[in-house]
């Protein structure tokens, strides 16, 4: 059975003042072992990274360009 991969982009929610954060939560929702979730976001969320970590998720981060940030979550077992 193939991996799940979920992109989300953040940056139109976050210009407009909207948070995140549910939108986020849903998304990772049901993700099983070695699942991918993709965020794209305006900055570096670094607060994000403890609490999917608390979930079971490891990450990587990378500058794309000013104001992009893709941060990929992989599910560990």
């Amino acid at each position: 059975m193939e991996n799940k991969v979920i992109e989300l982009d953040v940056r139109e929610d976050i210009k407009n003042k909207l948070e995140p954060f549910q939108k986020i939560m849903q998304a990772i929702n049901g993700l099983e072992k070695g699942d991918v979730f993709i965020l794209h976001a305006p900055f570096k969320p670094a607060p994000l990274f403890t609490v999917l970590k608390a979930k079971g998720f490891e990450h990587e981060a990378e500058e794309l360009e000013k104001k992009h940030w893709k941060v990929t979550f992989t599910k560990r077992g």
